[in-house]
């Protein structure tokens, strides 16, 4: 696996499908500015990114290798969209929309994600889904 770090803020200039396909952890972010910024995900079969929202930014994401279910809606209850995406699709989610996206093939999910601005401190890691979500619950005093 080719080493990964936070680049940011400096400029930066990557063959980004490389640098996704060599990622083999949950998440790692590979550039933070101060109003942007991009992780690389792998996610393991039969797994999610996890369920969230973002209230104050949009989000970007792009697969490049495997299959996956996205669901979005207004709430937790009411994911009323729903589309199937594969390697070379990208994912569009509004500001205030619950979403997901679920690995439903028989390989790794690598895609790779751009929020402005950025959702996680500068040098995130999560070597596993279960990492991110218990980093999510110290954010946010759970």
């Amino acid at each position: 696996m080719a080493e990964i770090h936070d680049y940011g803020a400096e400029p930066y200039v990557v063959d980004v499908e490389e640098l996704t396909l060599s990622n083999d952890l949950f998440r790692q972010t590979a550039w933070t500015g101060s109003n942007l910024q991009m992780t690389v995900m792998a996610i393991q079969p039969g797994g999610d990114v996890g369920l969230e929202k973002h209230d104050d930014h949009d989000q970007f994401l792009r697969i490049e290798q495997g299959s996956a279910k996205v669901v979005m809606g207004p709430s937790k209850d009411n994911l009323n969209f729903e589309a199937e995406a594969r390697d070379d699709f990208a994912i569009f989610v509004p500001a205030g929309v619950w979403h997901n996206i679920v690995n439903e093939s028989d390989e790794v999910l690598k895609l790779y994600s751009i929020y402005a601005p950025a959702e996680h401190p500068k040098g995130t890691v999560h070597k596993t889904q279960a990492e991110s979500e218990a980093a999510e619950a110290e954010a946010h005093g759970a």
